[in-house]
């Protein structure tokens, strides 16, 4: 069965008319036509139509509102072309398979950008806006190993943690799907525009709310299901008890999907909405990709074994010499020179050459990390 986008669009402007009788409606007479004209005792056998709504519906495509709707439905039909991206149903052989598979998956994703059946296998990574140092290093990390073994990284483009996976997923080369609370011709927050493009190219941004909805605050609690939707499994790094990323943890929980939390330190208190997950047995503890891989190797063979980190062929004699030189912690460029025996002018060249390698990442105050 397949479903013309532009049907999903005008149903979804009936009053009283959700997402759940907007599916029940579709599946069972196929188009926006064979709906307005079935008599109101048809409706009423659907599942969820009663009378109140079935009297909706039927008034709906008598006045003037279906005219209004079906401009609307053009009028999104048009603006997704402009944009470069495409209207995908639930009906549609491309949906994400995982995301139909949940309670209320949503009848059309807006999409710019490329689904894929590997996206079957990807991993949520979220998390605070306000992200310690540490935590946009964790969030990096992993993401880094994630995409070594091939699995695609989901997130919501938001500030912190969700920009801090998605960019170091596009520097990978990986596959990373950005779920967004807005018309996906409103990208917010703005700065992550350039990301957004970048995501668009090496994987997805999408969309539930058509084009032109703001990135109002009540869009972002029903984001997060797609998110975990979409998800084998959600990674929770540093978030508030009442944050976001708890919301999206709960739903992945209730999708029946896993989750995975990697702790914080005890003082801080406004980013132990991790520990809170472990405490109470929501969570696995998540210190290492191997600690998520044991819980879902079953689900993921053949798994894609990591390449060879960036210590081989493709790096200079410097370039390895300065990476064995790192640790866990980053290390000023001055302690790490001194560590490798090399001058500072020299080390710094060779390590903005790892940081476009994707091999470290350079932070505040002259300090480099290993990814």
């Amino acid at each position: 069965m397949t479903v013309d986008p532009r049907d999903v669009l005008i149903i979804s402007r009936i009053p009283g008319v959700g997402p759940n009788r907007l599916r029940a409606l579709l599946t069972s007479f196929g188009d926006a036509a064979a709906v307005a004209s079935a008599p109101a005792r048809s409706l009423r056998r659907i599942e969820g139509i009663e009378e109140k709504t079935a009297a909706s519906i039927t008034t709906f495509f008598r006045s003037g509102a279906a005219d209004e709707a079906a401009r609307f439905a053009d009028d999104q039909r048009a603006r997704s072309e402009r944009a470069g991206a495409r209207a995908v149903t639930l009906w549609d052989s491309g949906y994400p398979a995982s995301l139909r598979n949940i309670y209320d998956p949503p009848p059309l994703l807006f999409v710019r950008g490329t689904l894929s059946q590997e996206d079957s296998r990807s991993v949520a990574v979220v998390g605070t806006r306000r992200p310690s140092p540490y935590g946009i290093l964790m969030a990096e990390r992993f993401a880094v190993a994630l995409a070594q073994f091939g699995l695609p990284v989901v997130s919501g483009l938001a500030r912190g943690i969700d920009s801090a996976a998605h960019a170091a997923s596009v520097r990978s080369g990986n596959r990373t799907l950005a779920v967004i609370g807005s018309g996906i011709d409103i990208i917010y927050p703005s700065e992550n525009k350039g990301l957004a493009e970048k995501i668009a190219l090496c994987g997805a941004v999408l969309s539930e709310l058509p084009f032109g909805s703001k990135p109002d605050a009540a869009n972002f609690p029903r984001r997060n299901r797609i998110v975990s939707g979409m998800s084998l499994a959600t990674l929770v790094i540093e978030t508030p008890p009442g944050g976001g990323a708890m919301i999206t943890a709960g739903m992945a929980l209730d999708q029946g999907r896993e989750v995975f939390a990697v702790p914080s330190a005890v003082s801080t208190g406004s980013r132990s909405g991790t520990n809170l997950l472990i405490k109470e047995g929501k969570a696995k503890l998540t210190e290492t990709v191997e600690d998520i891989l044991e819980e879902l190797a079953p689900r993921l063979a053949p798994l894609k074994r990591p390449s060879p980190r960036r210590d081989a062929a493709d790096l200079s004699l410097f370039e390895r010499t300065l990476l064995d030189g790192f640790g866990d912690e980053p290390l000023h460029v001055d302690a790490l020179a001194a560590r490798v025996k090399m001058s500072v002018p020299d080390a710094l060249v060779h390590l903005l050459s790892l940081e476009f390698k994707g091999a470290v990442r350079q932070m505040a105050g002259k300090r480099f990390v290993r990814l």
